[in-house]
């Protein structure tokens, strides 16, 4: 849905027809005692959560945010949501920034007005932690097991934090010189900002017993055998760093073709300071969008004093030093894309904000031929295409040049495994099973992009199953089926534990206890369904919600006339009042948010709220079942779907 302005409504809701008006209610409620059924409290996964490949609890660290679910103790509001959030991911200040945020294509709230701006809501939270200095707290008793990770990029740094709150040390071995990985090296300093990415490292490394070994690549200078045997396990998570070949004749052979891999490498690193006058990117996705940004920003020179030339810095470790920013000019910047924008892999917003930035982007083409003269190319040649089985088809007369002087592939990566090659399964990644096990090698495991390319919050994900996969193997347990629904989920036992509620210890001498739904000794008609259901919308009930437009972020885009050397953060934080109202837009999907309808519609007057020192987040309210005639106005009128007229079925 497009991005809704604040004086713009957008379609309130959707209605099947006759679903926008009531029933009789004589039947309901008057000859409703017929019904044999009872509500049932159904915790369910809500579609973000079930959208997000790291897992994380969105609902519930927005319903903390919003001030629903409140802190124990004197913790903050903003320490709690972090310690909630952090559960998944460690990474909230860089993930509220960089992350697609497929969770807000799967909001709920799209069927009412705009989605919740669950990232931006993560990146208030990721830098008030930053601000106040929130730590990581981490068991004191160590296992005594040691676990190597290959690679110090988000997947192995999540793993090595996951490990670490089981108890388990690690050492990580990182070819590059800082940790980081993709988030530093991958992507440029004004998405991701330095002092945030150094600050969120530096707190899993400050929770103990994870070393840090850099410049070290495994295959050259330790063996994977020295690894086995100093180590209890091995996790690989050594990511993509081969950039794959545009499929055209010559491209290996011309000079100016990179990947965009190496491009984005080199100006991370600082040793990319300009690009040639006519820049063509072949891609689409994000990295694609990285790549064009980083060239309008950066500007051209048409020759460079010491013969080098960017793809030159781009394949070797040289530094394009000496070079004034007089005297450079605006780079004539273009980006191809086999799909309609539509269709483009890129998020949306990063679309628009190259275009404004002065990129000129072709859809549905692709690219035919290099034009070359000797070993550099001057132009590629594209046509416009069809899809057809997945695989585009060029439609003839339509072919035309682009024309170039440096041309950049960002159509896909793959690993880097000299050294390592026993590891290759012949596609340039390495082999998993649904645990991330490697299949054949005990005690190996592997997570991330060297598992398959993809966002950066699915190899934080990875790195979280891998790392209980790797508990259960160190501590000889078996490795059973994880769930259909396999997120970090809010977990009703462990909240009433942590606010002093616990259920009282079940005495079976007592004899019969049919229909004692009184007695603490157990959570009564209390159902968690959220590792096998994601609730939809159609089982919400939207008449509940109005219009409430969006907060958004700030963003400092810049122009075309005003993009060279513009090298700012682009988005700012929202403040605490803006995060609290957008918090405030989530629905709570699948979980009680205290609104009172079941309360206040109840003809029976049989739901009620639970006392004030015995409720909680879940147990807000009960029903008295001796009073309930099975009516279903109180599932009818719930926001959420957190109740179902179960009980009898």
């Amino acid at each position: 849905m497009a991005t809704s302005q604040d004086d713009t409504k957008l379609t309130f809701r959707k209605y099947d027809d006759g679903v926008d008006t009531w029933d009789s209610m004589h039947d309901k409620i008057f000859v409703a005692d017929e019904s044999h059924k009872c509500p049932v409290y159904v915790q369910r996964t809500p579609p973000c959560q079930g959208s997000c490949p790291s897992g994380e609890d969105i609902r519930g660290w927005l319903d903390i945010v919003r001030g629903i679910e409140k802190p124990v103790g004197d913790v903050s509001m903003q320490e709690y949501a972090f310690q909630r959030s952090t559960n998944a991911n460690p990474f909230p200040s860089m993930m509220g920034r960089v992350c697609p945020a497929p969770c807000q294509d799967g909001c709920n709230r799209n069927d009412v007005d705009d989605f919740v701006g669950i990232n931006a809501v993560e990146q208030y939270i990721g830098d008030t932690a930053f601000k106040e200095g929130f730590k990581f707290s981490a068991p004191s008793e160590m296992s005594g097991k040691k676990v190597a990770i290959i690679g110090g990029g988000p997947a192995g740094m999540a793993a090595a934090y996951q490990l670490r709150r089981m108890g388990h040390a690690s050492t990580i071995f990182e070819d590059h010189e800082e940790l980081g990985g993709m988030m530093r090296y991958g992507i440029p300093g004004y998405r991701t900002p330095r002092e945030l990415l150094d600050h969120e490292i530096q707190r899993i490394i400050d929770m103990g017993n994870i070393e840090v070994r850099n410049n070290t690549r495994v295959g050259r200078d330790v063996s994977v055998e020295e690894l086995e045997k100093d180590y209890d396990a091995i996790l690989w998570a050594i990511g993509c760093w081969t950039g794959r070949d545009l499929p055209v004749d010559k491209w290996q052979e011309a000079e100016n073709c990179i990947s965009a891999v190496g491009f984005l490498e080199a100006f991370n690193e600082g040793r990319l300071k300009a690009v040639s006058p006519k820049v063509v990117c072949i891609g689409g996705g994000d990295t694609s969008i990285d790549v064009v940004s980083v060239s309008r920003r950066l500007g051209a020179v048409a020759s460079f004093a010491d013969g080098s030339s960017p793809e030159e810095i781009s394949t070797s470790k040289n530094s394009q030093d000496g070079i004034e920013d007089s005297a450079k000019i605006s780079a004539d910047v273009t980006l191809t894309s086999l799909f309609p924008r539509d269709e483009m892999t890129a998020a949306e917003h990063e679309i628009v904000d190259a275009t404004k930035e002065g990129v000129t982007i072709h859809t549905s083409v692709m690219p035919v031929a290099l034009v070359m003269e000797g070993n550099r190319a001057t132009g590629l040649k594209i046509a416009d295409c069809t899809m057809e089985d997945g695989r585009p088809v060029p439609v003839e007369g339509t072919e035309r040049v682009l024309e170039a002087d440096l041309i950049v592939a960002a159509i896909g990566q793959s690993g880097d495994l000299s050294g390592l090659e026993s590891f290759d399964n012949g596609r340039g990644l390495m082999d998993s099973d649904s645990l991330y096990q490697m299949p054949g090698k005990q005690g190996h495991f592997v997570c991330g992009d060297i598992v398959r390319p993809h966002l950066l919050t699915t190899a934080i994900g990875q790195a979280s199953i891998a790392s209980e996969s790797i508990d259960h193997y160190l501590n000889n347990m078996a490795m059973g089926k994880r769930p259909k629904v396999d997120k970090h989920h809010f977990n009703l036992m462990d909240k009433l534990n942590e606010t002093g509620l616990s259920p009282e210890e079940y005495d079976s001498s007592v004899g019969d206890q049919r229909g004692t739904s009184g007695e603490n000794f157990a959570v009564h008609n209390f159902e968690d369904r959220s590792k096998q259901e994601v609730i939809s919308s159609d089982r919400l009930f939207l008449g509940h919600f109005g219009f409430e437009a969006r907060n958004h972020r700030a963003e400092d885009v810049p122009t075309a006339e005003e993009v060279m050397g513009h090298f700012h953060e682009r988005v700012t934080s929202l403040s605490e009042e803006e995060a609290i109202a957008e918090a405030g837009r989530c629905m709570s999907c699948g979980m009680c948010f205290e609104c009172d309808n079941c309360v206040i519609y109840c003809p029976q007057d049989a739901v009620y709220r639970v006392k004030k020192d015995e409720a909680t987040t879940g147990r807000y309210v009960a029903t008295d079942y001796d009073r309930c005639i099975g009516c279903h106005i109180c599932s009818d009128v719930c926001p959420t779907g957190y109740i179902d007229m179960a009980m009898g079925e």
